[in-house]
C-alpha cells in the first residue's frame, strides 16, 4: 500500500485530542514501568529539587502525545519512528491535574507514508518541541 492509502496532504490536521492527566495516572504509570522516582508522586521531594511541583514522566507526556496518531492510523498503516525534545515539564496539579492538549499536523508525505508534526500543549506552553512521528502505510 502506498501513501495515498492514508490520504496524506501537508498542512492537513489528522488528529487533535486533549487528555486529563492526573496524579492518580501518574502513580498508574510508575506501576506500569517501574519508575518510581518521588518527583513523580512527592510535592515535598519536588521542592526540594527545585521543581515546580509534582511532574508527569516524560515517557507517559510521550506516549499520550503520539495515541492521537495511532488512533488516526488505525489498521492502515505503523509509527514507524517517533522523536522529540522535552522543552518543558508538565506539572500536574494534586487536585485540578494537568491537561495535554495534542495536534497532529501533516508535514511531509512520500511514496511510503509522511512525517506528521505534533504540537503538544499545557496551559498554552509546548512542552515538547520537534514532536515527529513518521507513519508507513500498510
Amino acid at each position: 500500500m502506498s501513501a495515498a492509502a492514508l490520504q496524506l496532504e501537508v498542512g492537513q490536521v489528522v488528529a487533535e485530542r486533549t487528555y486529563a492527566i492526573s496524579r492518580d495516572s501518574l502513580v498508574r504509570y510508575a506501576g506500569a514501568s517501574g519508575d518510581f522516582n518521588p518527583i513523580h508522586y512527592r510535592d515535598d521531594v519536588a521542592a526540594v529539587v527545585g521543581l515546580p511541583g509534582v511532574l508527569a514522566h516524560g515517557m507517559l507526556t510521550m506516549g499520550v502525545a503520539v495515541q492521537p496518531v495511532v488512533d488516526w492510523l488505525d489498521a492502515r498503516g505503523w509509527v514507524s519512528d517517533y522523536q522529540v525534545r522535552f522543552t518543558r515539564p508538565v506539572v500536574v496539579d494534586p487536585e485540578t491535574g494537568a491537561e495535554i492538549t495534542v495536534v497532529a499536523t501533516v508535514a511531509a508525505v512520500d511514496e511510503t507514508g509522511g512525517r506528521i508534526d505534533l504540537t503538544v500543549r499545557v496551559g498554552g506552553q509546548t512542552v515538547l518541541g520537534k514532536a515527529q512521528v513518521r507513519v508507513t502505510a500498510l
